[in-house]
């Protein structure tokens, strides 16, 4: 599956559009992490921990909009963006969206 920001590929041509494909996930760190956090704002610096859930918060994000896709039967997600919101102290939503979309090499029938 290739996922880009662009609305198109240089060499590729889309062949069909699938629709609309969206992955989302809610994080949140446990309680321990959180007063480590709140310690490490006194000071200043980066929250690793928090740095870490947003990774792998758009990480899973990323692969349930794949899955999404592929199972539309497309090969690659066009237009991909990010949308963040705060759901509760500690907690984030991520969510990623695109076009999916059917690929083919420029020239190709």
């Amino acid at each position: 599956m290739f996922l880009t920001n662009m609305d198109h590929v240089p060499g590729y041509r889309v062949e069909r559009v699938l629709g609309l494909v969206v992955g989302q996930t809610i994080r949140a760190k446990h309680v321990g992490k959180d007063i480590a956090a709140g310690l490490k704002q006194l000071v200043g610096g980066e929250l690793r921990g928090y740095t870490e859930m947003m990774e792998e918060a758009r990480n899973e994000a990323l692969q349930r909009m794949a899955l999404q896709a592929s199972s539309m039967g497309a090969n690659t997600v066009l237009n991909v963006r990010f949308m963040t919101t705060g759901v509760m102290q500690a907690a984030a939503e991520v969510m990623v969206y695109g076009t999916a979309a059917v690929l083919v090499p420029e020239g190709q029938p």
